[in-house]
């Protein structure tokens, strides 16, 4: 069976080690492109990992990400990919748009709203899928997303906070094709922990299942 490949596009989100580091941990020998640049999206790559803050993608930028959902390519959305109001700039983070990017939301499967403080909370496992096989709940420090998802994504964890409702963590949203989304990923702390790192890896072996 061929290496997949596996493109990842980085933006703004935290400082550190990319997400790239986990990926690469259960990649078994696959080929893993790590690139800062949007217009990589028109290559061929058999999961894109995304990781950018960014709601200005050019026409052709967006077409090129849509068709590659829609013709069987995974998606993996990490941490910051739900906010889809916002642009990354080299020196802040500058809100482009009053609603989130309607194509964006509809491959994601849902939005950043806010979060508090970063802090420290549980996930809890709530549903059975090969993204989270062999994951047990566990305590994170990381940003507490708040999100928004549709009706029809498959929620797959939840987070228990003491402030916060149980907004969700990791989803599934097979009405755009092989997309999974996990909102953590700020902190180092987080890309530290074994049990996000398994979710991570889980999440692009099963994205990469459909190319």
């Amino acid at each position: 069976m061929p290496a997949t490949r596996r493109g990842y596009r980085r933006g703004y989100g935290r400082g550190g080690s990319p997400p790239g580091d986990g990926i690469r941990d259960r990649s078994r020998g696959d080929e893993v492109t790590v690139t800062t640049d949007r217009d990589a999206l028109t290559g061929t790559y058999d999961v894109l990992v995304d990781y950018l803050t960014d709601s200005t993608l050019t026409d052709a930028q967006l077409d090129a990400l849509l068709s590659h959902a829609e013709a069987g390519g995974g998606y993996v959305g990490v941490h910051c990919a739900s906010d889809l109001t916002s642009t990354y700039d080299p020196d802040d983070l500058i809100d482009s748009r009053e609603e989130p990017f309607p194509e964006l939301r509809e491959l994601v499967g849902g939005h950043f709203l806010t979060h508090p403080e970063q802090s420290e909370f549980t996930v809890e496992i709530t549903g059975e899928h090969p993204v989270v096989a062999g994951v047990a709940d566990f305590s994170v420090f990381d940003e507490p997303y708040q999100v928004a998802v549709d009706d029809d994504v498959r929620v797959l964890a939840r987070m228990d906070h003491p402030d916060l409702d149980a907004y969700p963590v990791v989803w599934t949203n097979e009405s755009a094709g092989r997309v999974a989304y996990v909102s953590l990923g700020h902190t180092d702390e987080a890309f530290e922990t074994d049990a996000f790192r398994r979710v991570l890896g889980n999440a692009v072996s099963w994205a990469a299942e459909g190319a």
